[in-house]
């Protein structure tokens, strides 16, 4: 899943409210820069709606443009998550309150599941590289969304993990040996089922790629898929249909759960 941040609505809103608090302190952004503490080039990225403000940044500028408030409470509004790209943003919000969750990945490991030495590796292998700074922020974005599996209430997950992204040895020996092991203890919660999908399956119902499935409190249904810079959220019950067709097919054909725990653990051993 790429990470790269975009700009939102909500973050150009923003970023305009600072610039006319600024132009009516009668400031220009080099001469913001020092009184928040922060570079030209970050007060600039704020006021074009580039960048995430941090708090921080938000509490100097309240107190340098006297903005009686105002920053703070637009700050509210602010619709994304450092780390997290826009096309994103809605379905991790749904994921928040969703009471089960369905995903298959051929790709990657699911976020949900990754280790930080994982991310990274995955991260670090896909041109053009990112910036320490990014690295961080993916990496931090998705080790927070991770706290999903342990919500109260618990949120039901089901996930399909294609045998072949193990046998990938993403990251090397240490990271597969670290990775399955993690999948291992996440398949002991008692609300997270953990099948995998075996080399060899000439019946196959997941050729279309990856997808996800979350079912909201008031019982509705989404779609997600995502590709090369292509990505939905989906709302339309007969294509959610199609893709909850496919899922239960994929569940039947994947190893059980108990098999798959057995087979993670050969693998283990092999490592």
């Amino acid at each position: 899943m790429p990470d790269v941040p975009e700009s939102t609505d909500s973050l150009k809103a923003f970023g305009a409210v600072v610039k006319a608090f600024r132009e009516r302190a009668g400031l220009t952004q080099e001469q913001l820069a020092p009184l928040v503490r922060y570079s030209n080039q970050t007060v600039a990225s704020i006021e074009q709606g580039r960048r995430l403000p941090p708090k921080d940044f938000i509490d100097r500028a309240e107190e340098a443009l006297d903005a009686f408030g105002t920053l703070r409470a637009a700050a509210k509004y602010l619709s994304r998550q450092q780390g997290l790209a826009s096309w994103f943003l809605r379905w991790a919000e749904e994921e928040k309150t969703a009471l089960s969750l369905n995903v298959y990945e051929c790709r990657v490991l699911p976020g949900l599941l990754q280790t930080e030495a994982y991310m990274r590796a995955v991260i670090l292998s896909v041109p053009p590289l990112a910036s320490a700074e990014v690295v961080e922020q993916r990496v931090a974005a998705r080790l927070a969304r991770q706290q999903l599996l342990h919500r109260q209430p618990s949120v039901t997950f089901s996930f399909i993990i294609e045998q072949a992204l193990l046998e990938r040895h993403t990251g090397g020996i240490e990271v597969t040996r670290e990775v399955v092991g993690s999948l291992l203890d996440c398949a002991e919660l008692c609300n997270v089922d953990i099948q995998i999908m075996p080399l060899h399956q000439p019946d196959h119902a997941g050729h279309d790629g990856p997808l996800q499935l979350l079912e909201t409190p008031g019982h509705e249904w989404f779609g997600y898929t995502e590709g090369n810079r292509h990505n939905l959220l989906i709302s339309d019950l007969g294509t959610v249909s199609a893709m909850q067709q496919r899922y239960a097919k994929m569940r039947s054909q994947a190893l059980t759960p108990e098999d798959s725990v057995s087979l993670l653990k050969r693998m283990r051993e092999a490592l």
